[in-house]
């Protein structure tokens, strides 16, 4: 892709737009349609472009294995903790209600950080999986 002149520069105008959009999607989505898992899915194909374009290695090199370890685990973590937590303050696991003094608050806590669990795990878990199958080789 070195030769793609006019393609290299494209994907370096709309990989920034479209993190920004998933990021929208991921802190509207509880005012209408959206959410974590739509975020995620969007934010990993602006990663997918990156390497499509600027290649495997490169993208490796920005995003590498490690980091999406931990993204995914923290994202299991984050979704977990709010249900522990809840459990915690007395009620059942992922009442949202319990979390702050204010019913209302308290859902609105809780939905958002469970998406952004949601979406940082699609995120770094369909990043891995295209790594893993793009980095294969014929046999």
């Amino acid at each position: 892709m070195t030769r793609h002149i006019i393609l290299r520069v494209l994907a370096k105008l709309l990989i920034p737009l479209i993190m920004l959009f998933a990021l929208y999607v991921q802190f509207h989505g509880d005012y209408g349609p959206g959410g974590g898992f739509q975020a995620g899915v969007i934010f990993a194909a602006a990663i997918i472009l990156y390497a499509l374009v600027f290649g495997l290695d490169e993208a490796r090199r920005v995003f590498r294995p490690r980091m999406l370890e931990i993204l995914f685990s923290s994202g299991v973590l984050l979704y977990g903790g709010v249900g522990v937590v809840t459990m915690a303050r007395g009620g059942r696991f992922l009442e949202y209600a319990v979390l702050l003094h204010d019913e209302h608050h308290g859902q609105e806590l809780g939905i958002l950080l469970v998406e952004l669990g949601v979406g940082l795990t699609v995120t770094a878990v369909l990043v891995t999986i295209f790594f893993q199958f793009a980095g294969r080789r014929r046999a």
